[in-house]
């Protein structure tokens, strides 16, 4: 018998699975595949999208699928629900999509229900004939994760992938009415553990992590026995200092998910985790934070753990120390929040008081690094999914509102943020080239959430460049790469910010004969911007 793992790409609130991120869970699968020593093979959506017939090579085919809060990606797409119903032989699927469905159509495509381990473990034991049918997918979580590391060889994207790493599942608030996090029971892993699996992944060849499969990175190692976990400075820095002694050179060491309620109600002990987040975690980390609505009445409705202030509070304390540029030309630290429409009580007040709440911390010079936007899925098992309709009317009733907002912050904040927190000649380190379109190649920094860069011209993929931001869109930047003044033609010399076309034709011409005689013409016309138009330029 032979198994393909086929990843579909993975979503969640507190789990990214699409490309250059490589989720938990195919790893875990192949982990148990070996245990019970069952021949597999990864194959990727893309690479089954580019040729179905693969799958007909094997007798069975795992699809690990769900982007339950989708967002927009660069160089891949997961697996839609009419791609999975088309994919050829025997299959079964695990992951989210298992929320999305009804039970015909979960029956139909043969879905094991989320969260899957233990269904999955029970079906591949009795496949395989294996007797050992009282083995627990989470007693065994730290085998499986090692002896599955290998599979991220067989990635296509090898080794340019950033794994995240899982620290602890569930949610310790768990009321929200919209999440899914309450359906996993609450435990950690063992930081032991947890260091041994980047260990073993780091000797395969990757470099790039994220801490990424938890609903609050600063809880981790806290005691969850309390209503509102203590954070454990002292745990954590050790945590990190393990990390670093056995991987000494990582490139990329970011987190995911921060509750701002943490930071409020425990500001000392958190002080001193983003002070160890910020000398331990590499530049351009962001704390993603949920503040989903600035509307009291919205905040009270539907459960949500943190209040306006509380997100303020964490903001401010995440700007305090991780502001500072960091060596690859990002701020070290920089928290972002997610905004969610259709909640309970939402009116079209709820936007306005939505936007002036970004405004204000514009205003007050406090960065936030990502926005997050999106209007709520309403997903089986969550406390809205009893009021399916009551959703679909209201967000089809405040979608004029919806769309103006995202706008208005896309425009205004989002903009305006990028501007401030990377001024034009800013240096950004370690592009990866990933995308080419129209003239233009889309390449991103490996990170938590990294930010889309526009490259005019075109670069093969996985090239990796420095380049000096030169333009704004309004969540992507455009920025180049130093120009060799001898060999730059005039539309590259046009992209730099204060060259004029009859400039840039000028400095061409001159360029080919003198390179000196070339400068002096750029400090005669540029005079006071010389010195900035010079950091484009190769010395």
């Amino acid at each position: 018998m032979k198994v393909a793992i086929v990843d579909g790409y993975v979503d969640e609130p507190s789990c990214l699975g699409v490309p250059p991120y490589v989720s938990p869970y195919p790893r875990y699968i192949k982990g148990m595949l070996n245990y019970l020593k069952i021949p597999s093979a990864y194959i990727t959506a893309d690479q089954v999208r580019e040729k179905p017939a693969l799958l007909r090579n094997f007798d069975l085919s795992i699809v690990v699928a769900g982007a339950i809060v989708p967002g927009k990606y660069l160089a891949a797409k997961p697996l839609s629900l009419e791609e999975l119903t088309l994919l050829p032989g025997e299959k079964v699927v695990v992951g989210g999509v298992a929320l999305e469905l009804e039970r015909r159509e979960r029956e139909r495509l043969n879905v094991l229900d989320f969260p899957f381990e233990g269904r999955l473990l029970k079906y591949l034991l009795e496949l395989s004939g294996d007797k050992k049918a009282d083995v627990d997918f989470w007693s065994n979580i730290e085998k499986f994760a090692l002896l599955g590391s290998e599979v991220v060889k067989e990635h296509p994207h090898y080794p340019h992938l950033i794994c995240e790493i899982e620290t602890y599942r569930g949610c310790y608030w768990g009321k929200c009415s919209f999440c899914i996090e309450k359906l996993h029971r609450l435990r950690q892993r063992d930081p032991k553990a947890v260091v041994s699996e980047i260990k073993t992944l780091y000797s395969h060849g990757i470099r790039h992590f994220r801490l990424g499969r938890q609903t609050d990175f600063i809880t981790y190692l806290a005691d969850f026995s309390k209503d509102f976990p203590r954070p454990e400075p002292e745990k954590l820095r050790n945590f990190h200092r393990a990390i670093w002694k056995n991987c000494p050179e990582i490139k990329t060491l970011h987190l995911d998910n921060v509750n701002p309620r943490s930071i409020a109600e425990y500001p000392e002990e958190s002080r001193e985790v983003v002070k160890t987040i910020v000398e331990y975690q590499t530049p351009g980390n962001v704390a993603a934070m949920g503040l989903e609505s600035a509307d009291e009445s919205v905040i009270r409705k539907n459960n949500l753990c943190s209040s306006v202030e509380d997100v303020a509070f964490a903001v401010e304390l995440i700007n305090r120390y991780g502001v500072e540029r960091g060596y690859n030309g990002m701020p070290k630290f920089l928290p972002g929040i997610n905004f969610v429409a259709g909640l309970r009580g939402e009116s079209g007040e709820t936007f306005e008081l939505n936007y002036e709440f970004l405004k204000e911390l514009l205003n007050r010079n406090l960065f936030l690094r990502r926005i997050n936007i999106r209007q709520v899925k309403v997903l089986r098992h969550t406390l809205l999914y009893g009021e399916k309709r009551k959703v679909e009317i209201r967000l089809k009733k405040h979608r004029k509102y919806f769309l103006q907002f995202k706008r208005k912050v896309r425009e205004s904040v989002d903009r305006e943020m990028l501007k401030k927190i990377l001024p034009v000649g800013t240096l950004l380190k370690d592009v990866r080239c990933e995308v080419f379109e129209k003239g233009i190649t889309f390449g991103r920094q490996f990170g938590s959430y990294p930010l889309v860069i526009g490259i005019p011209g075109k670069y093969e993929r996985n090239t990796f460049l420095d380049v000096r931001v030169t333009g704004y869109g309004m969540r992507s930047i455009t920025a180049i790469p130093p120009l060799d003044l001898e060999s730059a033609n005039v539309k590259e010399l046009e992209t730099i910010p204060g060259v004029s076309k009859k400039l840039a034709r000028r400095i061409a011409a001159e360029a080919r004969v003198s390179r000196e005689r070339a400068l002096e013409i750029l400090k005669a016309e540029l005079r006071d911007d010389f010195e900035r138009v010079s950091a484009f330029l190769k010395v």
